[in-house]
């Protein structure tokens, strides 16, 4: 019998979303062949469909919650590969699953916060609904007034201020998810990016021959825009261009702590592909 490896039990459990012990039960049976594992499992397990190697769950939904006490606010995304499948009742429902055991344990280890009946519940989705799902981060905030804010299930925000009411911070996560700063304040910005800015604004045609000193004032004052361009803060408020963010909240007897914000998919590399061509080889293959 070959010698079943990790790698090749891994491949299988991402291509099929079947449980681990099952996986290596197949593999140990078709001595390590996986496309036949994968014919086995389809005829013995009711498996409908397996993944193609390196097929990409880039679509999917965000969920936010914030605890009964309003202290602290968590915020999932869980993957699916398309579109069509991230607006399934049953997908959506897991989603919610998630989001209610990540506010009721704060377990943001995703590794963790899955185990037991969340990842029998992610496996059994894979069953019926034929695609690749996962969980693929989660994150806590804690704080005197936390917001949430969802737009259209791709976009998520949790915000946190000194003070002030939940309704006020909604707004914030509002323009956080409209308008994607950089950094929640000036002082936030890496100064990577300030000297990468720096040396954009140097290389601009305008600053030829200045004088030091010159060149010195006009960069402290298109560095200065910069930041209050991508500095949250420093922004014009979304309902009131008028009023900063920061002046907006201060309004409110309160100040911007931090923010997080997620969005589905930012981050990964999706494949392109031919849809036609892969039906016409599903059909093919049948």
């Amino acid at each position: 019998m070959a010698k079943i490896t990790a790698a090749q039990v891994k491949e299988l459990r991402d291509r099929t979303g079947l449980a681990m012990m099952e996986c290596k039960k197949a593999l140990e049976e078709s001595n390590g062949d996986i496309e036949q594992a994968i014919d086995d499992l389809r005829k013995n397990s009711g498996l409908k469909a397996a993944k193609k190697a390196g097929r990409i769950a880039a679509e999917g939904a965000i969920a936010t919650r914030v605890s009964a006490d309003g202290s602290y606010g968590v915020m999932v995304e869980v993957n699916s590969e398309t579109d069509f499948v991230a607006r399934d009742d049953n997908f959506l429902g897991f989603v919610d699953q998630v989001a209610d055991k990540l506010l009721a344990t704060r377990e943001t280890d995703i590794a963790k916060l899955t185990e037991g009946d969340l990842e029998n519940a992610r496996e059994a989705l894979v069953q019926k609904i034929g695609e690749n799902i996962t969980v693929r981060r989660a994150t806590l905030v804690e704080g005197a007034v936390i917001g949430e804010y969802v737009h259209g299930g791709r976009i998520g925000v949790i915000s946190v201020l000194s003070a002030g009411d939940a309704e006020v911070a909604k707004d914030v996560a509002m323009h956080v998810a409209a308008v994607n700063p950089r950094v929640c304040k000036p002082a936030d910005m890496p100064e990577a990016e300030l000297q990468q800015e720096k040396d954009i604004i140097l290389a601009q045609p305008d600053m030829a021959n200045k004088p030091a000193d010159i060149a010195e004032k006009m960069i402290g004052g298109r560095l200065k825009k910069f930041l209050s361009e991508n500095s949250l803060t420093e922004q014009p408020f979304i309902k009131n261009p008028d009023q900063s963010v920061g002046a907006y909240v201060k309004a409110a007897g309160g100040e911007v702590v931090s923010y997080e914000r997620f969005e589905v998919g930012e981050g990964i590399e999706k494949k392109e592909e031919d849809f036609a061509a892969e039906v016409a080889a599903q059909v093919a293959g049948r």
